[in-house]
């Protein structure tokens, strides 16, 4: 402890990572940390006021979250720049990443002030290294876009990435979720990793339909959800069978044009992007003939 005591700074930023679950999951450099700074900006104060109360710890806690950041962060900034040691909590795991934090970090750099690491619990880490799935290298996404068309738009840049990819998402929106993935970029092996740490802690692996099968067996899904999908794996052969049914089904069931049609079956498949292209054209006049002479052939 003397040589943490050591090496604290009044007048600087600590960046505390605190559990994501089970309490016990947090450094001592934190808790010495936590108990020695003027000020702790928490996410929710109740919620970090249980955690400190958990290990006998005092601290003068103050409100930081997404709905009040904007205003607060100065009055932080004013704090740092008198001399007061302040400790920047969220929730769970480590501020700023997917977070509220970034704002008085990159404020507090621009002002020259010290920001240091507390290092301890990521749930995107903790996630990873359970997986299975290769971990030399990999994509942190955290939560996508809330509208469905920005969504979309993301899942088909990265359904080209060869690494491993890491979401974070809602109990009540992960269903939903899985099958745009799968729409998207295609049946992939992933593993759910729900309520990590906790009473229930749970993981899921399997295909991505797999895994959608199996919570919609269930009438609700609780936990916060952190779902790991493999990269794009090297293609192997495709049939022509499975590119012409989903030529097919998505004409029928979308206005997409033939362009970004074929951006997303080429992505998802492995395949020249023309290639898909000149056969959803033919597939198409096709379709449009046959319709064609339906209407003629009624009397």
């Amino acid at each position: 402890m003397d040589d943490l005591k050591d090496i604290f700074k009044t007048g600087a930023l600590y960046v505390v990572a605190t559990p994501i679950g089970n309490m016990d999951d947090i450094t001592l450099r934190a808790l010495n940390v936590l108990g020695r700074v003027d000020l702790i900006a928490a996410e929710d104060t109740r919620h970090t006021g249980k955690l400190l109360a958990r290990h006998k710890i005092k601290g003068h806690l103050i409100a930081y979250h997404e709905h009040n950041e904007t205003e607060r962060t100065p009055e932080l900034l004013n704090r740092l720049k008198a001399g007061s040691a302040v400790a920047l909590v969220s929730n769970a795991g480590t501020p700023s990443v997917s977070d509220p934090g970034y704002r008085l970090v990159n404020a507090a750099i621009a002002n020259g002030i010290n920001v240091v690491p507390i290092p301890g619990v990521s749930a995107a880490v903790s996630a990873l290294s359970v997986a299975g799935l290769p971990t030399d290298s990999f994509v942190f996404i955290g939560f996508t876009a809330k509208k469905k068309a920005k969504r979309i738009k993301q899942l088909a840049e990265l359904a080209h990435v060869p690494r491993t990819i890491i979401f974070y998402e809602s109990p009540r929106r992960i269903t939903t979720f899985l099958q745009e993935i799968i729409s998207t970029m295609g049946d992939r092996y992933g593993v759910l990793c729900r309520e990590m740490t906790k009473l229930h802690e749970e993981f899921i692996r399997g295909n991505l339909s797999e895994i959608h099968s199996r919570l919609k067996e269930r009438a609700t899904v609780k936990g916060e959800c952190t779902l790991i999908v493999e990269g794009r794996q090297e293609t192997s052969d495709v049939s022509f069978e499975t590119i012409q049914s989903e030529i097919i089904k998505t004409l029928e069931t979308t206005e997409s044009s033939l362009s970004d049609l074929a951006k997303t079956i080429a992505v998802k498949y492995g395949v020249s992007k023309n290639k898909i292209y000149q056969k959803a054209l033919k597939i198409r006049q096709g379709m449009q003939n046959a319709t064609q002479n339906s209407k003629k052939s009624k009397p």
